[in-house]
């Protein structure tokens, strides 16, 4: 799409620095010297989060299936998340580095194949964005039915319907990032990935409001059962308050780019508006740490993590040693 993205923009740099952007709907009309020196300041620090983002999000997903204990519904779908988290982490690492490859002369990229390029890059953070509201929604229902069919939540969310969902997740990702993308010059798509997320937010809020408010009349009943089953209810209410702190993080890293999203439809012309939307890859500076807080959230709040990640570390540790004694 012309400049008009979840970040930055390969063909722009190109231009001659008395070029201006066209008038777009995410980034708004900036001069392209002014979003080069942008781009270079925020090189660094691009990749550092990518980097680690990368490694971090790798680290969940190995110890996620090397671990049998963590094969449930609920790690699935963290595993998922991970993904959709290494997943913007690497398109914005990889956008990066192709246009301080570009802007220091090391590669000429004709503009017919810059256009694809970047649309790539950018269907890559659209299907992110999206994989992650859906993954969080979908781990707020499964923390709702441990919550409030504890008896049942076996029968009801298996690892076969986990996976299945987490399938249908993905290619509806992939199909909703892909048009976002191809009509991204209407106002309109952007209007509906706003409404998908609030949405999404209001339908969280009201399942985590639902399920703390009525957690402590669930956990009477279950008093009644053996030990086992009160057990039981405390490791699900820990499931709960830690997704909990995922969204909350989510929100937190996001809701600047919403909201840049939101001013850029509204307000355009704005002295105010305008200022706020010059920040545009501080926004996704907050979006990138999102993907590095998540699995340092995970580490903190599941024991079970921690020792799964201390074994495929210390692995690689002893496997590094034992090339050099060779």
């Amino acid at each position: 799409m012309n400049a008009t993205q979840f970040s930055f923009t390969l063909q722009p740099i190109l231009l001659n620095d008395t070029t201006y952007f066209n008038e777009t709907i995410f980034l708004g009309n900036r001069s392209s010297i002014d979003f080069h020196e942008k781009v270079v300041n925020k090189t660094e620090i691009f990749l550092a989060l990518g980097i680690i983002s990368l490694l971090e999000n790798i680290l969940v997903i190995l110890a996620i299936l090397k671990n049998k204990n963590l094969h449930s519904p609920m790690y699935f779908f963290l595993c998922s998340l991970a993904v959709a988290d290494m997943l913007v982490s690497v398109s914005n690492s990889l956008e990066t580095i192709m246009i301080a490859v570009v802007i220091n002369g090391y590669l000429v990229i004709d503009d017919e194949l810059l256009q694809p390029m970047d649309n790539v890059f950018d269907t890559m953070i659209c299907i992110s964005l999206i994989a992650s509201i859906c993954n969080l929604l979908v781990i707020a229902i499964d923390r709702y039915i441990t919550i409030f069919y504890a008896l049942r939540y076996h029968s009801i969310m298996t690892v076969r319907k986990a996976l299945v969902l987490i399938v249908i997740i993905w290619i509806a990702c992939i199909i909703c990032g892909i048009v976002f993308i191809v009509y991204s010059e209407s106002k309109t798509v952007i209007v509906c990935l706003i409404t998908m997320f609030f949405t999404m937010l209001v339908l969280m809020a009201t399942l985590y409001v639902h399920m703390f408010m009525f957690a402590r009349l669930h956990v009477k009943r279950i008093a009644a059962l053996p030990v086992d089953g009160e057990v039981q209810q405390r490791t699900c209410m820990k499931g709960a308050i830690t997704i909990t702190i995922l969204l909350g993080v989510f929100i937190v890293c996001w809701a600047p780019f919403f909201l840049h999203l939101i001013l850029i439809i509204s307000c355009p012309s704005n002295f105010y508006c305008v200022r706020y939307t010059s920040y545009f890859n501080t926004y996704l500076v907050l979006i990138m740490c999102n993907s590095v807080i998540d699995p340092i959230i995970y580490a903190f709040r599941s024991l079970e993590m921690r020792k799964t990640f201390t074994e495929i570390i210390c692995c690689f540790d002893m496997s590094f040693c034992n090339l050099k004694i060779l």
